[in-house]
């Protein structure tokens, strides 16, 4: 049943991005891919794809649990606080796309997109800390941290972004070590909410894979941060979510440091095809990697940061597997 799940999900992606990409052109959104000589403009906000193809795939987990009992014994309530809360941070980020907000704006109203899953007091108050223990954070947790779990990964996702492939390569890495968690400690909910994400994600990466014909746009990145920080919210396994997210905390940081650029946090193509970081410096983690590498062609740019994630969801997994 949770295959079906998955398979629905990707199903609905792909036939969505298939439909979504000339009429996003079409309707003049689009963006420029400013790593490609001449940079070309793609469609943008093929995240909406992304979204369809989430929502079939949680739908379609409501409906096997209601008419072919036992089929995933999943929490319908649970589960669609979580697509109201996933359909809020996508509208952030859509608004964002075809209207423009300054970041402070951006960066807060996640918090709001929270709020059905603060109202149904979602996940556990009592988590386990590496080097502590236990620690019940009572009414704070459902009040404070589910909505800064949620602002906080959908925020981290999208300032890591900006290259083909690399929200979505991530995403994917990250949620399958994720959902490996959820079927260990036996969490189908957020299982559920992982393979939806797996299957929309998978879906629509054919078209934003290098030379990307898609961009997935703010709607794209926030929902996925979305998804990661729901997901471990109701399945109880926050410290994997904290794991899995340092690569993009790692970004912040470097962003944080230098002011949080809204420009020039990109590559320069050089005459060798590689890019390259700019010679003042670094003002992110990928230009940070750039540097090191003495520049890198974009493909393999994505391909070390998806083996970065993989790293950390491997210590993730790792966690939860030997206990």
């Amino acid at each position: 049943m949770m295959v079906i799940v998955a398979a629905a999900a990707l199903l609905v992606s792909l036939a969505s991005t298939w439909v979504l990409i000339p009429k996003l052109r079409a309707a003049g959104i689009v963006g420029k891919d400013v790593h490609k000589p001449g940079q070309p403009e793609i469609p943008e906000m093929g995240g909406l794809a992304l979204l369809f193809g989430f929502t079939a795939g949680v739908l379609l987990a409501v409906a096997l649990d209601a008419f072919v009992p036992p089929a995933l014994r999943v929490d319908f309530v649970e589960l669609l606080a979580v697509s109201a809360t996933v359909l809020l941070t996508a509208l952030v980020g859509m608004l964002d796309d075809l209207l423009g907000m300054r970041q402070a704006v951006k960066a807060f109203l996640p918090v709001i997109a929270a709020l059905p899953l603060v109202a149904i007091r979602a996940g556990h108050t009592t988590m386990i800390i590496p080097f502590i223990g236990r620690v019940d954070f009572g009414i704070f947790y459902p009040l404070i941290l589910v909505p800064l779990g949620i602002t906080g990964a959908a925020n981290a996702v999208n300032m890591l972004a900006g290259f083909n492939g690399l929200e979505l390569g991530m995403g994917l890495v990250a949620m399958g070590a994720l959902a490996a968690i959820a079927g260990k400690v036996g969490a189908t909910t957020a299982l559920v909410i992982l393979l939806a994400g797996i299957g929309a994600a998978l879906g629509i990466l054919r078209f934003n894979w290098y030379p990307a014909k898609v961009f997935v746009g703010d709607v794209g990145t926030l929902s996925i941060g979305a998804i990661l920080a729901a997901s471990c919210i109701l399945g109880n396994f926050e410290t994997a979510g904290v794991v899995v997210i340092v690569p993009y905390a790692l970004d912040f940081l470097v962003k944080a440091f230098h002011g949080f650029p809204s420009r020039g946090w990109a590559g320069e193509l050089g005459k060798d095809g590689k890019l390259h970081c700019p010679p003042r410096g670094p003002v992110g983690l990928a230009q940070t990697v750039l540097k090191a590498t003495g520049g890198l062609s974009e493909r393999a740019l994505v391909l070390v940061f998806m083996g970065i994630e993989a790293v950390f969801g491997g210590l993730a997994v790792l966690l939860y597997f030997l206990r």
